[in-house]
């Protein structure tokens, strides 16, 4: 990466990309600290792939990561799919703040994926696709909505990571 154009950290197109290593929750650490590698963006998978490497991801504690994969997912996916990989996103994302203490925004974002999973799953052919449970996973997401929002404290994201496959 070129970090000299501009003062920001770029790649090879010439896009801003933050250079900064990162915890395990996508914090930004300060350069030169040992950070947890990061997912590479706009990787295609097999759904299935995606599922297994976000599954990977979230019972590491990593949900940050695991929001990474399913973007790519949700950016490179059929159409019909979008709505299906931006919840499961949203949920990752929403671990990700209750993870980091942000209560609000962590519960939030689990109603919305939540939601979002729900609708997409009402609405399909296929209401376990690529073997996730998307029932389970969404009541997941509403069941730790509200711990987090009774008890206000961040969590551990690695012992409250979703099954998406129970």
């Amino acid at each position: 990466m070129d970090s000299s154009r501009q003062g920001r950290d770029r790649d090879d197109e010439g896009r801003a990309r933050n250079a900064r290593p990162r915890d395990g929750l996508g914090r930004p650490l300060p350069y030169g600290a040992q950070g947890v590698p990061r997912q590479p963006e706009g990787v295609v998978r097999a759904p299935e792939e995606t599922v297994a490497e976000a599954q990977k991801l979230l019972d590491e504690g990593k949900p940050f990561h695991a929001h990474e994969v399913f973007e790519d997912a949700w950016k490179s996916g059929p159409a019909e799919e979008r709505e299906l990989w931006r919840g499961l996103a949203q949920l990752a994302v929403g671990l990700t703040h209750a993870a980091r203490g942000n209560t609000t925004g962590g519960a939030r974002l689990l109603r919305r994926g939540a939601g979002a999973v729900r609708a997409w799953a009402s609405g399909a052919a296929r209401p376990r696709p690529y073997g996730m449970n998307l029932a389970s996973v969404a009541g997941w997401a509403r069941e730790l909505a509200a711990d987090v929002e009774r008890h206000a404290a961040p969590v551990d994201a690695a012992a409250r990571a979703p099954r998406l496959r129970g």
